[in-house]
């Protein structure tokens, strides 16, 4: 095999460990660090947890998105599968999909992470802010639905047609 396509190979599934591991991460902290403080009522503490989500989004996941793309289309073209083929529609369907429910969630976090900053440390947040951390939390796990179900069609390309 020419080396630069084990390399292409092997940055495709670094940038799909990134996406998968990064964004677990994320949601986890993102998750965990909103409730304690919103209950421990530490405005400070949202504020932190919302810029450190944003920035991780931005500087981790967002280029592994976009690496995963670019890679996968060129390895594709390197094996000469069709871009028509049933498994590479199924594949790009759950990578729109799982883009569908991502960007919305990027747009939640800056606009949660603006709210906690302009909030002041006394006051209670409103309901909208909680309502939008509700709505985040449902459209980051149908993401993650999507994504798994892109690793399981990239280890076991069913439907592939070479």
């Amino acid at each position: 095999m020419i080396v630069w396509l084990q390399v292409l190979k092997a940055a495709h599934i670094v940038s799909a460990a990134i996406i998968f591991g990064g964004g677990l991460a994320i949601a986890f902290f993102t998750w965990f660090g909103m409730r304690h403080a919103l209950r421990s009522g530490s405005i400070e503490a949202l504020r932190a947890v919302l810029r450190y989500t944003v920035t991780a989004d931005a500087c981790l996941t967002a280029p592994a998105v976009a690496f995963q793309a670019a890679s996968g289309v060129a390895l594709m073209l390197v094996y000469r599968w069709p871009f028509d083929s049933p498994w590479a529609i199924a594949v790009g369907s759950l990578f729109v999909f799982a883009g569908a429910c991502w960007l919305p969630v990027l747009w939640m976090q800056v606009r949660l992470h603006r709210e906690a900053r302009k909030a002041p440390s006394t006051v209670a947040l409103p309901p909208s802010f909680h309502a939008l951390f509700r709505a985040w939390f449902v459209l980051g796990v149908l993401a993650f639905a999507a994504v798994i179900a892109i690793y399981w069609l990239m280890i076991a390309q069913p439907l592939v047609v070479a």
